[in-house]
Order: C-alpha cells, then sequence, then structure tokens
C-alpha cells in the first residue's frame, strides 16, 4: 500500500476509535442481567422444536457505546433445557431444568443485541447444542435417536393405550422431544416424551387436524411395549386475540412442524437443538471465544470493538521500546479495507500491599486495571 494509503486508512481508525468504546461490565451485573434475558427469551421464541431453554450462566460480555447512546451488547451465554415443550405455554420461570443424570442439553450461544431508546433487541446470534456427558453413571437412562425404529414403536404402542383411555377424541403423534432406554434385569426400559394433537382418523390412518384450536398435549411413558404406563397432559388453549380493526387473529400456539415417517428429519439426533445460526447482516461480532492472553477483533471502517487507553504521560511513563502502531494488513488497497487490530489484555493490578515502581506518584491510578468479574455465577449446574 502508498503511504498515502496508509496514512487514509489510520485517520480512518483514529475517528472510529475517537467515537467508540468498549465497556466490560461484570457478568453478573444487572445490565447484563437484562441482556441476558433478552437473548433467552428470543432464543426460546426462535425454536420451534424440543424444549425451552434457560439461562445458565453469563460467560461474557462487552457493550459497544456510541456518542448517540445506541449501544450493541455481544454476549456469550449457557443455556440449559427444560421439561417445558416449546408448545407449553408455562412460564419459562415455572420450567425445570432437565438434570444431569438425566442427559442434559446445553446451549453456548454468542448473541448480538442492540440498545435503541433504551429498548434491546437481538440482531444476531450463533448456538451451539450438545449433550451433557457429565456425572452419568452405569444404569442411568441413555438418550437414544429420535428416529430410533425400537423406540418409535413404544412411543406408538404407548399413545395407543392413551387414546383408548380418551373418549370422541383421538390423538396422533405431532413430534417426539426425547427418548432414552435403562438397561434392567428384565431387559430394556424405554422412556418418552412426546407431543400429540387431535387428529381426524379413518381406519387406522390419523391426520393431525389443520386447526389452531387443535387439543394438544405432551405425553411421559415408561416401560416396554407389551407393558408399560403413559400419562398425557394436555395444554390449555391459547385463545386468538383479534385486532378490532382486523380480522387477523395473534397469538396464536406456535407452529411446529408434523413430522411423518421416522418423526426426526436429520441422521437420527439424539435431541433438538436450538437454531444454529442468524446473522442477516453479517456483524462479524459472532466470533469464537478469545484467546486468555490475546484478543484478535475484525474492525471495519463503522465500527471496532477496542478499548483505547488515553494517551500516556511521558513524565510518568516513558516512551515504549517497540512501536505501538497497530498492525495494518499492506495487502489491502483502499480505506474500505477489513483490518485486523490485535489488543492485548491489560495485566490485572498488583495484589494490596505491593510496593509500587519507583518514581511512581502516590495518587497514580491505572484507569483500565480492574478486571471484569466474569464469567459469572452458576444457576444450575
Amino acid at each position: 500500500m502508498n503511504p498515502l494509503g496508509i496514512t487514509v486508512v489510520l485517520v480512518l481508525l483514529v475517528g472510529v476509535w475517537a467515537q467508540i468504546n468498549v465497556l466490560r461490565p461484570q457478568c453478573d451485573s444487572p445490565e447484563a442481567e437484562e441482556a441476558a434475558l433478552v437473548a433467552q427469551d428470543y432464543l426460546n421464541a426462535q425454536h420451534t422444536h424440543g424444549y425451552k431453554y434457560a439461562l445458565n450462566r453469563i460467560e461474557d460480555i462487552k457493550i459497544l457505546t456510541k456518542p448517540d447512546g445506541d449501544n450493541t451488547y455481544v454476549l456469550e451465554v449457557d443455556l440449559l433445557e427444560t421439561d417445558c415443550h416449546v408448545l407449553d405455554p408455562t412460564p419459562l420461570a415455572n420450567c425445570t431444568v432437565r438434570p444431569k443424570i438425566l442427559t442434559a442439553v446445553e446451549g453456548d450461544c454468542d448473541v448480538v443485541l442492540k440498545k435503541v431508546g433504551g429498548a434491546l433487541t437481538v440482531t444476531a446470534f450463533k448456538c451451539k447444542t450438545d449433550e451433557s456427558t457429565e456425572d452419568l453413571c452405569v444404569g442411568c437412562h441413555t438418550l437414544l435417536p429420535l428416529n430410533d425404529t425400537i423406540a418409535l414403536d413404544f412411543v406408538h404402542a404407548s399413545l395407543a393405550t392413551f387414546n383408548n383411555m380418551t373418549v370422541n377424541v383421538t390423538y396422533t403423534v405431532l413430534e417426539v422431544g426425547r427418548m432414552s432406554s435403562q438397561v434392567v434385569s428384565g431387559g430394556p426400559i424405554y422412556f418418552a416424551e412426546y407431543v400429540v394433537v387431535e387428529a381426524n382418523c379413518t381406519d387406522d390412518a390419523c391426520v393431525p387436524l389443520n386447526d389452531a384450536m387443535a387439543v394438544r398435549g405432551i405425553c411421559s411413558a415408561k416401560g416396554s411395549n407389551a407393558d408399560h404406563t403413559v400419562d398425557c397432559k394436555m395444554f390449555p388453549n391459547l385463545i386468538p386475540v383479534v385486532n378490532a380493526s382486523s380480522t387477523a387473529a395473534a397469538d396464536l400456539p406456535p407452529v411446529v412442524h408434523v413430522h411423518t415417517g421416522s418423526l426426526s428429519p436429520k441422521h437420527g439426533l439424539r435431541h433438538h437443538k436450538l437454531t444454529a445460526l442468524h446473522d442477516p447482516q453479517l456483524s462479524g461480532l459472532l466470533s469464537a471465544e478469545s484467546a486468555e492472553s490475546d484478543e484478535v477483533v475484525r474492525v471495519a471502517p463503522a465500527v471496532v470493538a477496542i478499548t483505547v487507553a488515553p494517551a500516556a504521560d511521558p513524565a510518568v511513563d516513558p516512551a515504549p521500546a517497540v512501536d505501538p502502531t497497530p498492525a495494518v494488513d499492506t495487502a489491502s488497497t483502499s480505506a474500505s479495507a477489513e483490518v485486523s487490530v490485535v489488543v492485548k489484555r491489560d495485566v490485572p493490578a498488583a495484589p494490596a500491599g505491593t510496593p509500587a515502581p519507583a518514581g511512581t506518584p502516590a495518587t497514580q491510578k491505572d484507569p483500565i486495571s480492574f478486571v471484569p468479574v466474569c464469567p459469572g455465577r452458576v444457576r444450575f449446574f
């Protein structure tokens, strides 16, 4: 890059640094908690299969501030699967997190939020969903693939038992939530959770009612095809709210796609995953966890995710031996090219009682020596 091009890039970066700062609040601060709960509710709203997830821990938070007050929050949160299906209108606060011994499912999400006019909205997210394999024991429940044919036979056998106990209504399987088995002396015992919906049946063929007001519920079954127990809880019907100026209905039950055949469209998954990625604006803020010592941030001319320390006082801090100017990609050919900036994390303040270096004024305080308290507290396990 010619000297003029380098100068233009540096001027743009300096202009951005002067306007954008990065705050690192504590992970358990009210501000972080508010953003994490907004993220939790948004992620659950995008999740159309399986179960609701509850916030377990705030791993990290950064707030990119702008002079106009429109701030960007970048969160890392851990979520845990609950026993409430996404169709269940039970408030999340009343749902129970699934314990480890029943094979908990964890969601690890990076979420980007905007705060405009005091209101937080999610603009992008990236999630990874995995089973928790900790504290498993011999003889504990083992999750089975959602398309396991033997377990699905058990699901249909238990549903037939339930339908034989109902009057004037027949249910069919809408979605299998999870299936597991446990090895005992008499052979394997199966456990299944599945969502049912009212059906229109002709002979042995049943079709789910295509009606938002059709009764839905979740069934739990245990045992074998020949000997089992089954219990079903119907969800309360959500009465549609109609706008007085329109005939359109709102607040209908969430849409859950009806599976046919294997009831699982993907390669034998053993649990339902959170939506993996949503980043329509290609924010560039959904990065992997930072290294312990260095933090590499991709910077575009309009956004920079770094904190600029105040200029050093020559009378206090002598000039460093090396040039601190951020590295600029010399392959870039225009001022709009993306620049990679490496920012060293600050060394934590010395423990109390440590003598100060010679020549350091007694009243001097390092404005960026505070180490944010992250990750935050663990809510469940």
